[in-house]
């Protein structure tokens, strides 16, 4: 009698009760278990919304009625936010980000928060910047022939840990490719940033009015004032520069709040998509009875 699960336990847990769901049922997850599988796409909202065709084949492959649709990691999801429409409009060459991440995102226990942040920069989240690279490529990938190839571009990644609550920053150095066969304005990239998302607005009922929100404030974004615009789900970009040192390279600083559009919320709005999309519903698969004893 369901149409979806939305999965937030551990990924351990999720490895299990995610496969068991998604034999009767869609399942939405935060975790980490399936991401990194050939059949499991990584869905952005308002990102990469040709991937969630790959649900299917993940059906068909592993005798599922429904499908396990995971999110991104909360680091990935403001970065590959903020490169997809640089990418789709220009290309990219080569990527380096250095994330000043919230210790919300260390699963700390309130009460304890932060004791060894403050006054300090923690300079290794381990095995972060690895999913950052993986993530990021697996999401700006292209289908084809039932399987995502990831995107070509380089990309090197510093992950810290900061003494900031909730939203992560990320300070990112891009050099873009060269689509449009001429120079590359800041109103070009400005542009590519204000469309994103915009297909989304009036659909989806959790969506906020802008995917992606540009600064002028040469101080912004900063993470107290700009990680709950739109609601948590606006990723907020500001300082963006031409690097005179680069081939057609870009400056910029991006906020992401980590626990709303790198979680949960960010699964509502996945499961909006999938909705929207005709994936999940009654009509979209039949359920058998879920056991609750879960």
């Amino acid at each position: 009698g369901l149409d979806i699960v939305v999965s937030c336990v551990e990924s351990a847990a999720a490895k299990e009760l995610e496969a068991r769901f998604a034999r009767s049922v869609p399942v939405v997850s935060t975790a980490s278990a399936f991401r990194y599988e050939e059949d499991v796409p990584l869905l952005l909202p308002g990102t990469n919304p040709e991937h969630a065709s790959l649900l299917q084949s993940q059906r068909e492959r592993r005798g599922w009625k429904g499908f396990v649709a995971p999110n991104p990691n909360c680091t990935t999801v403001g970065l590959a936010m903020s490169l997809a429409p640089l990418h789709r409009a220009f290309g990219i060459d080569h990527v380096h980000v250095v994330s000043m991440q919230a210790v919300s995102g260390a699963g700390r226990s309130p009460g304890v928060i932060a004791l060894d942040v403050i006054d300090n920069i923690i300079p290794l989240i381990p095995k972060e910047e690895a999913k950052v690279a993986l993530e990021t490529k697996k999401i700006l990938g292209t289908l084809e022939g039932g399987h995502i190839i990831p995107a070509t571009f380089g990309l090197s990644a510093t992950c810290t840990r900061v003494a900031v609550i909730e939203g992560h920053t990320l300070v990112v150095h891009v050099s873009l490719g060269d689509k449009l066969g001429r120079e590359i304005h800041a109103e070009d990239i400005s542009t590519a940033w204000a469309a994103a998302g915009s297909a989304m607005v009036g659909v989806y009922p959790t969506a906020p009015k802008q995917l992606i929100a540009e600064s002028a404030d040469p101080y912004r974004p900063q993470v107290r004032l700009d990680r709950d615009a739109g609601d948590g789900l606006t990723t907020v970009v500001g300082r963006l520069r031409c690097d005179p040192q680069s081939l057609r390279g870009w400056q910029y600083v991006a906020v992401s709040h980590n626990t709303k559009m790198g979680a949960a919320k960010g699964c509502i709005l996945a499961a909006e998509q999938l909705i929207a999309d005709g994936l999940v519903g009654s009509s979209a698969t039949e359920h058998s009875s879920v056991s609750p004893a879960v």
